[in-house]
């Protein structure tokens, strides 16, 4: 078989089609771009832009994916990044990105199509769609500076759901999980919903919901039963995975940047810290505004079971970082 490597150097998977009852893999040349949007779909989009519409459509079936991936050197993950939303980690990879060292993935389209795709009517199983999502992490972590050294993969909020798959996947990679208040992660929706805020946007199984939890009529209390099966996952990896760390965002960005790099086994010099400190003052996902933030204090009924599981995870936290 001839090496491919050389030839899909730069060449990303970046999303699936159903067509005439087949998936699709649709392959996108990045163009020597880096990775540094809030977003990687902000990515994709800056990446078609820079071709000027002067690009190919190049697609291939997903077995070419698993066969094209075995030769492909790449980073290998440092660290994969839970989150319950609105709590933080856009900030924090924002952060990691203004290191030339580190690739940063921040909720990967192409990621979250895989982990999905047994639960919609694609003919893809679970157990394919963790084999293809491992291939897809070998392009997705390809050198393209030659600098690169660290790999950090900032997941979607409900992919805390396929904790125990993605362990299976990576034993030996940390898990970080981030967290804050549940009341302000509530706040912050109200302003703008996230797709996992509004019910059956995300495949109600995936949460493990019943159809009783998807007649709730209140947006915010559906999205406190979405934050209690966050909290309750981080509960059990902190119980049980010694490879897993909880973060909580009120602890402040420079505490966060220190644990998580303690955790990770790498070390920031004081130039990197201080361009950290200096894009910590703007908003994580407009890096042009300066950062504002107005933290909510009310706790309405619907909120007690998450607060209490809040409070639990703070407690095991705590323990925790006394131990070490």
């Amino acid at each position: 078989m001839p090496d491919t490597s050389n030839i899909l150097h730069q060449y990303l998977p970046y999303k699936l089609q159903q067509q005439d009852g087949q998936m699709l893999c649709h392959w996108l040349n990045t163009n020597n771009n880096t990775f540094t949007e809030p977003f990687f779909h902000e990515t994709i989009g800056k990446i078609r832009s820079s071709l000027k519409g002067h690009w190919l459509n190049s697609v291939s079936d997903l077995e070419m994916l698993k066969i094209w991936a075995e030769d492909m050197e790449a980073v290998a993950p440092t660290a994969f990044i839970f989150h319950v939303s609105r709590c933080g980690s856009t900030l924090l990879t924002q952060l990691l990105s203004t290191n030339e060292q580190n690739i940063v993935l921040s909720e990967v389209p192409f990621f979250d199509s895989l982990l999905r795709a047994p639960y919609q009517p694609t003919r893809v199983s679970k157990q394919e769609a963790y084999i293809l999502l491992k291939a897809a992490f070998k392009f997705y972590g390809q050198k393209r500076t030659g600098n690169e050294k660290h790999l950090y993969v900032k997941l979607d909020s409900w992919h805390i759901n396929f904790y125990q798959e993605l362990r299976a996947l990576f034993p030996d990679v940390p898990f970080i999980m981030l967290y804050r208040k549940p009341n302000e992660v509530l706040d912050s929706h109200r302003k703008l919903r996230g797709m996992q805020a509004v019910p059956t946007v995300i495949e109600p199984e995936i949460f493990g919901f019943t159809s009783e939890d998807l007649t709730v009529n209140n947006l915010d209390a559906y999205l406190a039963k979405v934050l209690e099966r966050y909290f309750e996952k981080f509960l059990e990896a902190a119980e049980h995975d010694p490879l897993s760390m909880l973060l909580n965002y009120n602890e402040g960005i420079a505490t966060m940047i220190n644990r998580l790099a303690a955790f990770t086994g790498i070390e920031f010099n004081d130039r990197q810290l201080a361009d950290m400190q200096e894009r910590s003052k703007f908003h994580s996902k407009f890096p042009d505004q300066v950062f504002n933030e107005d933290r909510g204090q009310q706790i309405p009924p619907y909120l007690e079971k998450v607060m209490a599981l809040y409070e639990q995870t703070e407690q095991k936290r705590l323990i925790v970082k006394v131990q070490d």
